[in-house]
């Protein structure tokens, strides 16, 4: 029997499987009860433990230290629980993986935006849906002819998979779209209505109706409500401040500044010669290191434009690579008036579930372009923005590396890209 400390946040689908696991088998497990996210698994005497910094995280009486969530659960886990023989236990296995890859990568883009932890992407969203519809199908079958996944008893394999299908089902399968697949729903509510997970998960209500993006929520975990609340308030004082004296001349000059902006946001940058659509042919048709590199920098005028590199800023949040790709196609489909007088190649680094997204960007002036029209302002904010310097050779190699896709992109392992263009 084991027993410990689990270091989690309130909620946290992910150490429930730990906990439902020690219900079954016995094992003790302690919530530490002055953890706080964000502080706690970032301090010095934890990453000393766990260095990633990640929850939930276990610690053992016996020193036993302990990250992942599945490997907590089956360390917590008895010999029924893992199953029974060596078929049993792969098989165990089989849907534990299951759950992680053809699940919840999935769930979580559908669901956390519901949540306002994350930002809609309807491209996402939908291959999510396509994503789940197949899960379900193949539990459904399966199912048929079988109370559990393995044996006929309750294993690790029901807990991981109700746990990761969890948020699913609580937030966006609603009756309609849950309808075709009643051996998964039965199953699921035998799950959830037994003492052991009743006790950690409570009394789980099924959606009645589908969750949808949460704009407000995500505003506020963002930031992004703040920010755009400071701008109203001074809008507010400058009429009071003018009535008294002039009022018809502050009413007329907010007009003639509008119309510029909604023409052209790029009007107020200074102007510049570089030819933005010769450049674009001339990297579509020519060798890129040879022609359309040197071709960009004999004609880039740094006092009228800018060079930009961009990093993701939610990387744990990146799961399939179709999915992190179309992540990217999403953005420069919301910009498309942006072409005009701006270039970027976007890459994907890594591989699915650990992966990481950046890019290079130059446009006409010298500030970030995004906030010049409120249209192109939609996903900016989950980057992180870096201006380059054009001078220095560091930038010149990231121009080279990231227009090319070829490069050791300072070790990261590149993947696939994308190009606005």
């Amino acid at each position: 029997m084991s027993c410990g400390t689990l270091y989690t946040y309130p909620e946290n689908f992910r150490a429930f499987k730990a906990l439902i696991a020690a219900e079954y088998s016995g094992s003790k497990i302690t919530l530490k009860s002055d953890f706080v996210f964000g502080e706690t698994n970032k301090s010095e005497a934890f990453l000393k433990k766990f260095p990633l910094g990640k929850v939930p995280a276990f610690e053992g009486n016996d020193g036993t230290l302990l990250f992942e969530s599945n490997a907590i659960a089956y360390y917590v886990a008895n010999e029924l629980l893992r199953g029974a023989n060596a078929a049993d236990a792969a098989k165990v296995l089989q849907w534990v993986n299951f759950a992680d890859s053809e699940i919840l990568p999935a769930a979580c883009d559908w669901t956390f935006p519901c949540l306002g932890i994350k930002q809609f992407n309807k491209t996402a969203t939908d291959s999510a849906k396509q994503v789940i519809k197949a899960a379900l199908s193949t539990l459904n079958s399966y199912l048929a002819t079988r109370t559990y996944l393995v044996g006929e008893r309750v294993t690790l394999a029901d807990i991981s998979v109700v746990c990761s299908m969890l948020l699913l089902y609580k937030l966006v399968l609603d009756p309609e779209f849950r309808q075709p697949y009643p051996h998964v729903n039965r199953w699921f509510t035998t799950c959830i209505n037994q003492p052991s997970f009743k006790k950690v998960l409570g009394s789980v209500e099924l959606c009645t109706k589908m969750a949808q993006f949460d704009a407000k929520k995500w505003a506020e975990f963002s930031g992004q409500g703040q920010k755009k609340d400071k701008p109203k308030k001074e809008q507010k004082q400058e009429p009071k401040a003018a009535k008294p004296k002039e009022a018809a001349a502050p009413a007329a000059e907010p007009e003639p500044e509008k119309k510029p902006v909604n023409k052209d946001p790029f009007s107020v940058c200074p102007p510049t010669n570089f030819n933005f659509d010769a450049f674009k042919k001339v990297y579509s048709n020519e060798d890129t290191i040879t022609k359309a590199v040197p071709y960009f920098w004999e004609h880039f005028e740094p006092e009228n434009m800018s060079i930009w590199y961009c990093e993701y800023k939610y990387p744990e949040d990146l799961t399939a690579v179709f999915m992190s790709c179309n992540l990217i196609s999403g953005m420069f489909q919301r910009l498309e008036k942006l072409r005009k007088a701006a270039f970027g190649t976007v890459l994907l680094f890594g591989e699915a579930n650990n992966s990481t997204i950046s890019g290079i960007w130059f446009w006409r002036g010298q500030d970030l372009a995004f906030p010049l029209c409120p249209d192109w302002t939609t996903d900016y904010e989950t980057y992180d923005w870096k201006k380059l310097d054009p001078s220095s050779e560091e930038t010149k190699k990231m121009v080279q590396e990231y227009f090319a896709w070829e490069g050791d992109f300072g070790g990261k392992k590149f993947n696939q890209g994308r190009v606005y263009k």
